[in-house]
């Protein structure tokens, strides 16, 4: 089954309710909607993660000296030295620091609708031509599979190394254990395959099987189910989806 995926990938590089009454081709879809559909929809998730230390930074005062105070003070001020002395380093950023995550059900049509339209609303001009080449995308059949995409951005480039190099080099071995899908009723889905952010621009791809056993894990009576991985011990991505909401033209999108 890996091998399959692995095939399935190469291929693809050749190129709330509401959403279901619309019923609106992927290719009259406005900027405005493709946005919506990407950033703020039952199929797509963000995940903030504030930092806010950094908004108390008050370096220690120079000459600043050690000499008559307790042994824990002397921790203390060697401690916070340090800290400071990291970010003289980095450059103090003195502003609270936030990563977002954008976690998209990527094996759902509407998400992959939108990227398609994203893609030809980007271009000056080809329109026709550009929308017959993305039809195949939209329309591929995930069979087996369901895939999530992550990608990160931050108002600090600083903040988002540590998560780019997380999602470079993670691998499924790594995240198997600690990355699943889990249902209401608490049953999980651990990870089948991973592949880490490529060319493509659609972020790191976490992959699990549609139906173990052969039987669909997740179904219309679920309730809701989320995405739970922990790329560190300081990264974790948690998001939840309603299934009720991932209803598209009559069928269960995920």
């Amino acid at each position: 089954m890996r091998e399959c995926f692995v095939a399935f990938l190469i291929s693809l590089s050749v190129v709330s309710g509401v959403y279901a009454q619309e019923q609106k081709p992927w290719t009259d879809l406005t900027k405005k909607e493709t946005e919506k559909l990407l950033n703020d929809s039952p199929w797509s998730r963000i995940q903030i993660d504030t930092d806010v230390t950094e908004l108390f930074y008050s370096p220690t005062k120079p000459g600043t000296s050690a000499i008559g105070k307790s042994q824990a003070t002397v921790g203390k001020i060697t401690d916070q030295q340090s800290i400071n002395n990291n970010r003289a380093d980095e450059g103090a950023k003195n502003e609270a620091v936030s990563v977002n995550y954008r976690i998209r059900l990527f094996s759902a049509k509407p998400i992959r609708e939108a990227i398609a339209r994203f893609v030809v609303l980007n271009q000056d001009q080809r329109f026709e031509e550009l929308t017959a080449l993305m039809q195949p995308f939209v329309d591929r059949d995930f069979g087996p599979f369901v895939v999530l995409t992550v990608s990160a951005e931050a108002n600090d480039g600083r903040a988002l190394g540590p998560v780019i190099q997380a999602l470079s080099s993670a691998t499924a071995d790594t995240l198997r254990n600690k990355t699943y899908l889990e249902r209401k009723d608490g049953k999980r889905l651990y990870l089948m395959d991973y592949r880490a952010p490529q060319a493509d621009g659609l972020g790191a791809k976490f992959v699990f099987e549609r139906a173990p056993d052969g039987k669909p894990f997740i179904t219309e009576d679920a309730g809701n189910f989320r995405f739970y991985s922990e790329l560190t011990d300081k990264i974790k991505l948690n998001v939840k989806y309603n299934i009720a909401d991932l209803m598209y033209h009559g069928k269960l999108e995920y």
